[in-house]
């Protein structure tokens, strides 16, 4: 299992739509890609900016790149998320998920 790891950050403003957004339409296209496994949301005011961090589940590198594609580290960001964000991570990281439970 293979857990990828990416933040972004939005205005205190943005912070519900971009959520609402990642709930309801963003994830969601994600369950028809073979391999993903699930996904953890957190989010964290951090002075000016609230930082999210999504924490996606996938059964193989194989899978990551069905989703993300040749250049797997790359961020993959839907365009009506990329207005909501004061920035991001430009690289996603990739984990081994020794133990869920």
């Amino acid at each position: 299992m293979i857990a990828r790891v990416w933040h972004g950050y939005t205005r205190p403003a943005d912070a519900r739509t971009y959520e609402a957004m990642l709930r309801t339409s963003i994830l969601p296209d994600l369950h028809r890609i073979a391999g993903y496994r699930g996904c953890h949301i957190l989010h964290r005011s951090e002075g000016a900016e609230v930082e999210f961090m999504t924490i996606t589940m996938w059964d193989s590198m194989g899978a990551v790149r069905i989703f993300a594609g040749a250049d797997y580290e790359q961020a993959v960001i839907a365009p009506g998320a990329a207005r909501l964000l004061s920035h991001h991570d430009d690289k996603a990281k990739h984990y081994d998920a020794a133990h869920s439970g």
